[in-house]
């Protein structure tokens, strides 16, 4: 066996460690009153299925059981990799080569430590996860009869299991934890241990993880700081308009609409990231809408009130300041279906106040929704609309769970070793600042959203929607369209937000960036990270649209720019927020972008 090195063993301060547990017994004893409280105050709170897991299990196994010559397949095949695990484990530590049996991925950073390559039983242990990981998915894989929505839940679910029996995630199997352990005399798990606590008492006994430092950023000072005023307000929004860094602007103004399922200030976290400061510096009026994070008393605001008082509202404050009748205009996620909704709407009525549309990392088609799908079905949905009902909003937590579970290696696990076992704190990191800042979802917007684009896919439908007495038919939106997907999009794949290129009147100048949802799109030009790749061709797959295309070092935001840069030309004097006919009512980013849940 190789010899490791052994680290000093730290005792503890007896008084530090004397404090330090008064004050997780004081933390337990409040939470477990608060937890006992909620308890009686709702007697019949129960667990259930809300997710519709177990039964999709049920059905696996029942399909499972029906071949039981490809389970004892599998088994043997499992008991002969293990067989081989042993004789080759038992090789190392008589000194002896041996080629590992299973290996991981070279992405999985799970496993970047030495010690699980250079130390027997580590990798012993490593080995053994991934070979039951990979059986156990193998085995579930490959079960017959199920119909496609089951097999995707129980894969689903499957991962997220197999995830979280990791070694990396227990103490005991964990090398950097037990080093760290014996290096501090314990001291790692005590302050994991009230890390822990401090995040279920902050998510008032729910476990909200700290991802980030959360007292690192400032929204308005270091985060979301592009200078701008808000111009105008209503139940939903408020319009910001950012002040100019030109001594000329176009004169045609540009509109972003964000998704309302998380903050507008992704696309202005700092200056050097910042979308929104990039395309002033290019000579843009900025206008930025900022939704309002919503309770109770919003409960019934509708699909119909979000593109009314939203883009529509923008729209007409835009016109009285600028008196320019025209605008280009941005949608990102959910903001984009909205905006793409939006134009049929206007389309018949007349309506020609967008000039252009940009989409970005955005869904009109959900046949293909990706792995979001595993959370919608009629008793999910069901269970939420109950949830919902009750509370007229659904929590940002439950979201954000929803989210981070797509990435839960990234997202979550990573978090729970770094804060609970190693005892450290998150650096500050103003994505993940942002990722944590949720936000409310109102009872009849979200019902509608999720049964009529997730669920029965209406909007790609001609006259499947119909928003205030209007059928709306993407067909009808005649005006140049860009649109933007991420290549490695976990919420809206690219390839079903390729069917953009067949979904509107016009041709559609469609840019397929590296990355994912969010660093795909937010992807600076000075930093010169990721590239993306363009095809003027029309393609009948996105596959084939990919084996056409040319790849293109650098940022799409270039590209972006020199598309809507060709659509108007014309310049006038920089405008001044606040100065027009709509004063300003509070400096940017504005009040409702402040309001945090956690």
């Amino acid at each position: 066996m190789s010899e490791q090195p052994q680290p000093d063993a730290k005792l503890p301060n007896p008084q530090e460690l004397s404090h330090a547990v008064a004050s997780i017994a004081e933390k337990s004893q409040r939470l477990m009153n608060d937890f006992l409280a909620k308890q009686s105050d709702n007697p019949g709170l129960g667990l259930g299925d809300p997710l519709n897991i177990g039964q999709a299990f049920v059905e696996t196994l029942g399909h499972l059981a029906s071949n039981p010559a490809r389970l004892v397949q599998a088994q043997m095949n499992l008991w002969n990799d293990y067989m081989q695990l042993w004789q080759n484990t038992a090789k190392r530590m008589l000194g002896e080569e041996s080629e590992p049996v299973a290996l991981p991925d070279p992405a999985d950073r799970r496993f970047k430590d030495e010690a699980w390559q250079n130390h027997e039983v580590f990798d012993y242990i490593k080995q053994s996860y991934l070979l039951s990981a990979r059986w156990v998915q193998t085995v579930v894989g490959g079960v017959e009869g199920l119909d496609e929505k089951t097999a995707r839940k129980v894969d689903f679910y499957t991962r997220q299991f197999v995830d979280a029996m990791a070694p990396t995630n227990f103490a005991l199997t964990n090398p950097q934890v037990l080093r760290l352990t014996a290096e501090t005399g314990g001291e790692n798990l005590l302050k994991g241990l009230d890390n822990l606590l401090s995040d279920l008492e902050r998510g008032k006994g729910q476990l909200a993880i700290k991802m980030t430092d959360l007292d690192a950023f400032k929204i308005g000072q270091n985060i979301a700081a592009t200078p701008g005023k808000v111009v105008f307000q209503n139940d939903l929004i408020q319009l910001i308009q950012y002040a100019p860094s030109t001594p000329e602007v176009l004169a045609r103004p540009l509109l972003i609409v964000p998704p309302w399922i998380n903050k507008f200030y992704v696309l202005d976290l700092k200056p050097k990231n910042s979308l929104v400061k990039w395309a002033i510096d290019q000579g843009h009026t900025v206008f930025m809408i900022s939704w309002v994070n919503p309770d109770e008393r919003l409960a019934a605001k509708s699909f119909v009130d979000y593109m009314q008082e939203g883009p529509l509202a923008a729209l007409g404050a835009i016109l009285k300041i600028t008196g320019e009748k025209d605008v280009n205009a941005i949608g990102y996620c959910l903001g984009g279906t909205l905006l793409a909704t939006t134009l049929a709407y206007m389309a018949v009525k007349k309506d020609r106040r967008i000039a252009s549309a940009t989409f970005l990392a955005t869904m009109i088609d959900f046949e293909e929704a990706g792995e979001l799908e595993v959370f919608i079905d009629e008793e999910q949905i069901a269970a939420l609309e109950d949830r919902m009902n009750k509370r007229g909003f659904l929590e940002g937590h439950e979201m954000a769970t929803t989210f981070n579970m797509l990435r839960a290696n990234d997202l979550i696990w990573s978090f729970v070793i770094n804060n609970y076992l190693m005892g450290k704190e998150p650096f500050p990191f103003d994505l993940l600042y942002w990722n944590s800042d949720s936000t409310r979802m109102p009872a009849a917007m979200h019902s509608y959203y999720l049964r009529n684009m997730y669920q029965n896919n209406k909007l790609i439908e001609p006259g499947g929607l119909v928003i205030d007495k209007v059928p709306i038919d993407l067909k009808k939106i005649d005006l140049p369209i860009y649109v933007l997907a991420t290549r490695e999009d976990h919420i809206a794949p690219w390839k079903s937000a390729f069917a953009a290129t067949r979904a509107y009147a016009n041709p559609v100048r469609f840019v397929l960036a590296a990355s994912g949802h969010i660093a795909g799109v937010v992807n600076p030009p000075a930093a010169n990270k990721y590239n993306y790749w363009t095809n003027a061709k029309k393609a009948a797959t996105p596959e084939a649209w990919l084996a056409g295309a040319k790849a293109h070092d650098g940022s799409w935001w270039t590209d972006w720019q020199a598309w809507v840069g060709k659509l108007s030309v014309k310049k006038v004097k920089a405008r001044q927020p606040g100065r027009g006919p709509l004063k300003a009512l509070e400096e940017a980013p504005g009040s409702y972008v402040a309001e945090r849940l956690l």
